[in-house]
């Protein structure tokens, strides 16, 4: 699905040099669900950037069912984000100005074979809540709606970074259940970046990352419902 091969990642500001990713090679099934780990400055959000083709590595190859996106132009890989990719963060990055039904349509004019706006809702547990604006929801629906704009496009990976760093425990159980219905109903292979310890036991692989390199990237063979997790 996903495959990196001497990946590096040089940023030069001035005279300072900054490698934050340091050859990385690495291999991601389709369907699966990647645990990203890592302390502050180990890479994880410069390899999310880069399998997510929003920046090119400076080194090395980046490829998606067999596309080579760090050989793509910037046209060329916007395109692939439309049609392949879908992102969460951790501000939720909604409209307030738009209703959540005009949210979710914003996404859903990206895609050639889009999601009806009501199974999108349905995936997420937000429906009957079209005509309500994020103001008046809370945090973990507007986080929901999030997901649902990004996955109203049908996406084959969906890149998660720190989608639950400002919610609570509660709220963080329900957002990962949403993101990890979609990983089973769907399909769809999601790739989520945390500093969370906890959430290893939820994946089907863990990375770890440490100071550019990948320090251990395993198969867990056993992953643990989420309800059973403690933050």
């Amino acid at each position: 699905m996903i495959d990196l091969t001497g990946v590096v990642k040089r940023y030069k500001q001035g005279d300072v040099t900054t490698d934050a990713l340091r050859g990385v090679d690495a291999h991601i099934p389709k369907q699966s669900f990647l645990i990203v780990l890592g302390p502050s400055g180990s890479g994880k959000s410069t390899l999310l950037n880069l399998m997510g083709a929003l920046d090119l590595p400076t080194e090395g190859s980046v490829s998606v069912n067999e596309a080579i996106i760090s050989e793509m132009g910037s046209k060329a890989r916007s395109q692939f984000r439309r049609k392949h990719v879908g992102f969460v963060f951790q501000d939720y990055n909604v409209l307030n100005t738009l209703s959540v039904k005009e949210n979710i349509e914003l996404g859903q004019y990206l895609s050639t074979r889009p999601m009806s706006i009501d199974e999108a809702l349905r995936a997420v547990g937000l429906s009957g809540y079209e005509a309500r604006y994020p103001y008046e929801l809370s945090g973990g629906e507007r986080q929901r709606l999030s997901i649902a704009r990004a996955i109203v496009k049908r996406p084959d990976i969906l890149f998660c970074d720190e989608p639950t760093g400002s919610l609570d425990e509660t709220l963080a159980k329900d957002v990962l259940g949403v993101i990890h219905s979609l990983n089973e109903t769907y399909g769809t292979t999601v790739i989520l970046i945390t500093h969370n310890e906890a959430l290893r036991h939820i994946g089907s692989h863990v990375m770890r990352l440490k100071s550019g390199h990948i320090d251990s990237f395993t198969k867990n063979h056993e992953p643990i419902a989420i309800k059973d997790i403690t933050f």
